[in-house]
């Protein structure tokens, strides 16, 4: 029993030490197209038009859309994200720029 406790113990440590490195911000989509985003690891969301969304992500977690069928790199959150409102269409509007 002891050894279980001092497990569970460890477990709910490590948990809060995760929650504690997580960078709160918002996705927001202010376009009128819904959006499919791919966060490896965590989910696929889908950003309905005119909407917000808000997530908790570990420093360095990277987050993906699709262009012409390519898997391309949106953003990695650091912590200038923290609090921040991300405008999804407009970043994605400016990778597309950047590949040319």
């Amino acid at each position: 029993m002891k050894k279980l406790i001092t497990i569970f113990s460890m477990f709910l440590i490590l948990s809060l030490a995760s929650e504690a490195n997580a960078v709160p911000f918002k996705l927001v989509n202010k376009s009128l197209r819904k959006i499919t985003l791919e966060i490896p690891g965590v989910m696929n969301p889908n950003l309905d038009r005119m909407s917000h969304s808000g997530v908790d992500l570990e420093v360095g977690q990277q987050i993906y859309f699709y262009h012409n069928g390519n898997r391309v790199l949106l953003l990695e959150v650091d912590e200038t994200m923290r609090n921040k409102k991300i405008d999804v269409r407009q970043l994605i509007k400016s990778r597309i720029k950047n590949l040319g």
